[in-house]
């Protein structure tokens, strides 16, 4: 292999012959030291020599970025390793390993809290419900945006403030700071809050690319633990003597959807969200059942009674739902384009995005001003049947089958499975005291005669 001095002529001057992929020339001032060119006209320093009696090849890099005299003292480092017993190959893979180690613990030590929150409930996307998912982007929404319903912007969740914060700064001083604030003015929202976010700052030390980050004690110093708001227990609940004032108003509230619906949250004690996403499909007639969605059984739902004077209200809704519009209505949906269907929501609305009704409380806030009753709460109506159950004496266990309450014993839990006819007796027993207090003359044979019509 004959060597020649590198001068900058020789290397800007070197080339690869017509027929070869590839030529080499060795300098004479640095053992092992090459320069290949290739057909293409790339130029590149390398070094090659012997190692354990085998031949190795080390790229060392193009001229442009190297000069001769650093390519010669590369050249003469890498003889001394390979001198040595040591394969540059894999010392220049452990650099490349160990510099990119350094980078990745610099992007991890900037990670931010939004980065890894949006992990968080994209690793817990199949195993949370969709309104479980949906309390924690509102908790973390960072607010300013138009609302879908009504006028003005979106509120900043309570969340919001942490969120542009890297893990790192997430100290148990930082996050008593957010506390203080935040329970100035949302207490209840700011407790669950921290709920939400202790249980993300638990999963960010179980991941590899975050544990470590958020300093030890973030959310479980003193000093943040007294800062969470104290809940406040909610006692809004319907007296057995303001049912008749409570019907009344209710009934006479001009959408036959929302008097029903506000009916139903009383009748069932189910959640407002189960039973507005209630569909027709989920309605039986025939064997008097709703099947609803639930916060603890979130694949499966529930299967409740569906009890008379309840089923002569979905029945008009039914009626009222089946019916096609007028001549003039279809003639204006026709113009825009638009076709007649059924909807397949129980409780719809036309104005609301998704087609089902969406806020209620409104006009139940209006019928209770009208009638001179007391503040009462959507998720007040489903405390109201908790807590008036009790007066027809009905067992603890069959009241939270039908709300969809987690069993509270080992032996609700383990040895307790009451079929639904077992808790439609109780249940029927339980909306004819109530239709009784609000003095409602109700038949349920009335209602009997509908089902029959409705399931034939």
């Amino acid at each position: 292999m004959a060597k020649v001095n590198f001068t900058a002529g020789r290397v800007n001057g070197h080339s690869c012959p017509a027929g070869k992929s590839q030529a080499f020339i060795w300098d004479i001032g640095a053992t092992g030291l090459g320069l290949r060119v290739t057909a293409a006209g790339a130029r590149t320093y390398i070094w090659q020599g012997k190692l354990n009696g085998a031949t190795v090849r080390v790229t060392i890099g193009a001229p442009k970025d190297w000069g001769i005299d650093d390519a010669r003292d590369e050249a003469r480092r890498i003889k001394r390793l390979a001198d040595a017993g040591k394969d540059p190959r894999e010392e220049a893979a452990e650099q490349r390993a160990a510099h990119e180690a350094r980078q990745l613990e610099a992007r991890r030590k900037d990670a931010t809290v939004t980065e890894a929150w949006a992990e968080y409930l994209e690793a817990h996307r199949s195993k949370w419900s969709e309104r479980h998912t949906t309390d924690h982007k509102n908790l973390a929404q960072a607010g300013g945006e138009k609302k879908k319903r009504g006028k003005g912007l979106t509120v900043a969740g309570p969340l919001a403030p942490l969120m542009q914060l890297k893990l790192s700064d997430m100290s148990a001083e930082c996050i008593t700071d957010w506390l203080n604030d935040e329970a100035q003015n949302r207490p209840t929202n700011a407790a669950q809050a921290y709920r939400k976010l202790r249980a993300f700052i638990r999963w960010c030390g179980e991941r590899p690319g975050y544990r470590g980050l958020v300093p030890e004690g973030a959310y479980a110093a003193r000093t943040v633990r007294d800062a969470v708001p104290r809940p406040r227990a909610k006692d809004d609940c319907l007296q057995r003597e303001q049912l008749a004032t409570w019907f009344a108003a209710v009934r006479q509230i001009g959408n036959p959807v929302i008097s029903a619906y506000l009916q139903g949250l009383l009748v069932t004690g189910a959640r407002r969200e189960e039973l507005a996403g209630l569909r027709w499909d989920d309605v039986d007639f025939q064997w008097r059942s709703l099947h609803v969605s639930d916060k603890v059984e979130t694949e499966t739902g529930r299967l409740v009674p569906l009890t008379p004077y309840l089923a002569s209200l979905l029945l008009e809704l039914k009626r009222l739902n089946d019916t096609p519009p007028n001549v003039r209505q279809l003639r204006r949906l026709t113009a825009e384009g638009k076709t007649w269907a059924p909807s397949p929501w129980v409780f719809s609305s036309k104005t609301a995005a998704d087609g089902k009704l969406a806020e209620p409380r409104i006009a139940h806030t209006k019928a209770l001003m009208a009638a001179g009753l007391p503040h009462l709460s959507i998720h007040g109506l489903r405390r109201s049947f908790g807590t008036l159950s009790e007066w027809v004496e009905c067992p603890v266990g069959v009241v939270a089958q039908i709300q969809g309450h987690k069993p509270s014993a080992l032996a609700e839990k383990h040895y307790r499975r009451r079929p639904l006819d077992l808790l439609r007796m109780w249940h029927d027993k339980i909306e004819a005291w109530m239709l009784e207090q609000a003095r409602i003359d109700f038949r349920p044979e009335q209602t009997e005669q509908g089902l029959r019509a409705v399931t034939t």
